[in-house]
């Protein structure tokens, strides 16, 4: 009896082992596609800072995730493609809605919201990321792209006084 219920366990340990590898090659896929679609709604928002911004500082933030999300989603794409993950076409209804809300806004009102944004998107992010950077490519990934996020929250931060204090724009 001994011998039958440890030759099941063994059955059931190579039965799951495969299906467990799966679910965290899915993840990691779930992942590099989020992080995909995180790159592009960046990119957008940046796009979006650099025209209605009110605050020079704004304007070049908005440039510099414009650059560095390029570059990274570049970089994510690459990967996607060795891995043979869909790049998503667009940055999904979700992030759509987002950056629809921030189209309608203007001047002070403007850089202070997407201020705001770009702290709790980037904390976000980071927290995201942090938890991805295991071992593997797309965590190979994670760790590199890690230092650049954390350059955007740092700097997003330090824009949040300037914008909610009321200062003149620079």
């Amino acid at each position: 009896m001994r011998n039958l219920i440890a030759a099941g366990s063994i059955i059931a340990a190579l039965v799951l082992a495969p299906a467990v590898g799966l679910a965290a090659k899915k993840d990691e896929k779930a992942f590099l596609k989020e992080a995909m679609q995180g790159n592009m709604t960046e990119i957008e928002f940046g796009k979006l800072a650099m025209e209605k911004a009110t605050n020079q500082d704004v304007k070049a933030y908005g440039q510099m995730l414009v650059d560095d999300h390029s570059q990274a989603n570049q970089k994510a794409r690459t990967l996607a493609q060795q891995l043979g993950v869909q790049a998503p076409a667009d940055i999904g209804s979700k992030h759509q809605a987002e950056l629809k809300k921030f189209q309608s806004m203007q001047g002070a009102t403007f850089d202070r919201m997407f201020v705001e944004h770009m702290v709790k998107d980037h904390k976000k992010d980071v927290k995201d990321y942090q938890a991805q950077a295991g071992s593997g490519p797309v965590a190979g990934f994670a760790k590199e792209t890690l230092p650049t996020l954390k350059k955007h929250l740092d700097k997003a931060q330090s824009l949040m006084s300037k914008v909610s204090s009321g200062k003149a724009p620079s």
